[in-house]
């Protein structure tokens, strides 16, 4: 297999990779956003899925991916650690943010505002529980995983 010679230096493909990073998170967030204001103002609900469809997967198949290849490799955050703390707190964010996007939505739909708190406090307790059991399942994949790799490297380690 040929491969073509890189003509940056260390520097410029350091610069290069935070380049790339940034604009895949901005692309990764704008994605996010164009579905969740489409699921917002969309008034047409029979093709409210095939309207966003394409977003939708590729956005499901980037955060599958990076899901996948942080556990593999036992990488979760650079901030963030992966405790109950952590993980309750994110979950009631996503689950203030899609109650709030929810109760919008309703709201603009319908124009009952009964209704709107309904949905908004539904949707609420659903992204809560859901996104909390998603995280904790996570977080003990990512420790396994972790105990894992520290165990092959003390293993390879022992045998030089």
């Amino acid at each position: 297999m040929n491969r073509k010679k890189n003509n940056l230096d260390e520097m410029q493909e350091q610069k290069l990779l935070k380049i790339e990073h940034y604009g895949f998170w901005i692309v990764y967030w704008g994605l996010l956003a164009a579905i969740l204001l489409q699921v917002t103002f969309s008034t047409d609900s029979e093709n409210l899925f095939r309207n966003i469809a394409g977003e939708w997967v590729v956005f499901m198949l980037v955060s599958i991916y990076l899901l996948i290849a942080c556990l593999i490799n036992g990488i979760w955050d650079r901030r963030l650690k992966p405790n109950l703390k952590t993980n309750v707190i994110l979950s009631l964010i996503s689950g203030v943010l899609c109650g709030i996007l929810f109760f919008a939505s309703s709201y603009y739909k319908y124009g009952k505002l009964a209704g709107a708190i309904a949905t908004g406090g539904f949707i609420f307790a659903q992204v809560f529980i859901l996104t909390l059991g998603a995280l904790m399942l996570s977080v003990f994949i990512y420790k396994k995983r972790v105990q894992k790799l520290e165990a092959e490297s003390e293993s390879a380690s022992n045998k030089k």
